[in-house]
């Protein structure tokens, strides 16, 4: 199963190569989405689901929820898609080219996701951003040149903070000459402190890039932006995961070595930035993509500070996960429907969403609660368990601090919303709008359902295979 997730895509790439057929792109990729749902299915509840002929990955207790969440958002994602390239304006070629790269990309975040060793998954999380940034160009205009560009840069940089976070690894860990997972964790007691905290520092902050941490969040806003639709949607539910879960795998190492308050202090001072910048950027936003990428940054420091804490706050941080990566997929998708319907990015063009297009409308609404924790997503049942262990540990300014901000960037956002969905109409858009409506189909509504239907029902029941799944994980920190 492991084997098909990583070789399909080549193979596929072959394939398509020799028949070059619009269709027969979409199928693989359908293919590979449905394929990759299933294999993942197997490798998550079938115990001897780890062989594989690749030794450097497997599945684990720890990586088995970020496989699912990054394999559901997938074929939500490609779901969305065929609606969404029926009516791109572009030629067959580089339709092709979106497709294999697309898939390349979730290649990239599967096998950092599965990998066994640390630097292999640094060689994949530098993947992601060869991959994705052609993804991010696609649209060729000004700005996604400079928004790639930017991507490429800020990542780089961040990728080579990481790479010097591995050397000063190697340095603590002495003579245990191996990066992967299972040696470090065992030697970890025996690793020098002072490199190991060394380490640390270089590895969160450049692997925080990836995963959109402050203050190396500076690409996301423009990425997300600029992105097709979909790939937004992976970019915000998908890559920011994979780089969490090598965080989440360096910051066990530092527990075991005894060094884990080091690491909270620099994740909850990561965390607060992130919601600081969230707060005070989200109002003054003008595009509605923009401000979506702004809280995938706030969610991020939200995990961070989750790890941070401990205690029952590492179930929250699970959770909050999968509530994140599926109502965030919801909400760029629905902007997807929302940029064919108004042809705009800017939220001042967009007035009488559900007037314009009901479906579309209360996606956009719907998907704002679940984002924001309204009762019953599972958001709020994650921000409450991460309250409530704030206040166990006595952590009163953080706590009111983390209120405090989360409450400013809920109005900030919810304001842009409701003018959004709520707002009258413009005469000048009304034609638009009617022509453009026919665009949508089923497949483009669908997934945001399925993933909202979700969210809101593990607000009030968790399944019993589900909450055993995310207690595994808990070893993983």
């Amino acid at each position: 199963m492991i084997n098909t997730i990583l070789l399909f895509p080549i193979l596929a790439f072959i394939m398509m190569f020799l028949v070059r057929r619009k269709c027969f792109d979409k199928l693989m990729l359908n293919i590979y989405a449905l394929g990759h749902f299933i294999a993942t299915i197997f490798l998550v509840f079938k115990a001897n689901a780890q062989n594989t002929f690749i030794p450097y990955f497997a599945v684990d207790n720890t990586n088995k929820i970020f496989l699912l969440v990054l394999s559901l958002v997938f074929l939500m994602t490609v779901i969305f898609n065929n609606g969404y390239v029926k009516h791109l304006p572009f030629d067959e070629k580089r339709i092709r080219r979106y497709i294999f790269m697309t898939m390349i990309f979730v290649l990239s975040m599967s096998a950092t996701v599965l990998s066994t060793d640390l630097g292999i998954a640094w060689i994949f999380i530098e993947a992601t951003t060869l991959s994705s940034a052609y993804l991010i160009y696609f649209n060729r205009t000004k700005n996604a040149i400079e928004a790639a560009w930017k991507y490429v840069f800020i990542c780089s940089i961040g990728i080579a903070l990481a790479f010097v976070g591995l050397i000063l690894l190697n340095l603590a860990a002495g003579e245990t000459n191996s990066m992967n997972y299972a040696v470090l964790y065992q030697n970890a007691t025996q690793f020098d402190p002072f490199w190991l905290k060394l380490a640390f520092v270089f590895m969160v902050f450049g692997f925080g890039v990836k995963m959109g941490l402050a203050p190396g969040h500076f690409w996301l806003p423009d990425a997300h932006s600029e992105s097709p639709s979909p790939i937004s949607a992976l970019l915000s539910a998908t890559l920011l995961n994979s780089a969490f879960l090598v965080i989440v795998r360096v910051f066990k190492i530092m527990n075991i070595a005894g060094v884990d308050t080091y690491a909270r202090l620099i994740l909850t001072v990561m965390g607060f930035a992130s919601l600081f910048i969230t707060a005070v950027f989200v109002y003054h936003i003008k595009n509605y993509k923009r401000m979506l990428a702004y809280s995938s940054i706030e969610n991020m420091g939200i995990l961070a500070i989750g790890t941070a804490l401990g205690g029952a706050a590492y179930y929250a941080v699970i959770l909050h996960l999968i509530g994140h990566s599926l109502a965030k997929a919801s909400f760029f998708l629905t902007s997807g429907n929302i940029l064919e319907l108004f042809e705009s990015k800017r939220t001042k063009s967009v007035k009488g969403l559900i007037k314009a297009d009901p479906k579309t409308g209360w996606l956009w609404v719907v998907s704002f609660l679940a984002i924001c924790a309204f009762p019953t997503s599972v958001l709020f049942i994650s921000e409450f368990l991460m309250i409530k262990t704030m206040l166990n540990q006595s952590h009163y300014i953080l706590c009111i601090l983390f209120v405090l901000l989360l409450t400013i960037i809920l109005f900030g956002i919810g304001k842009v919303v409701i003018n959004m969905a709520f707002g009258e109409e413009s005469k000048d858009k009304e034609e638009l709008v009617k022509e453009n409506k026919n665009k949508l189909c089923c497949c483009m509504y669908t997934p945001q359902v399925i993933m909202l239907i979700i969210v809101f029902v593990l607000g009030i029941y968790i399944p019993p295979f589900l909450n055993t799944l995310i207690n595994n994980t808990l070893a993983g920190f």
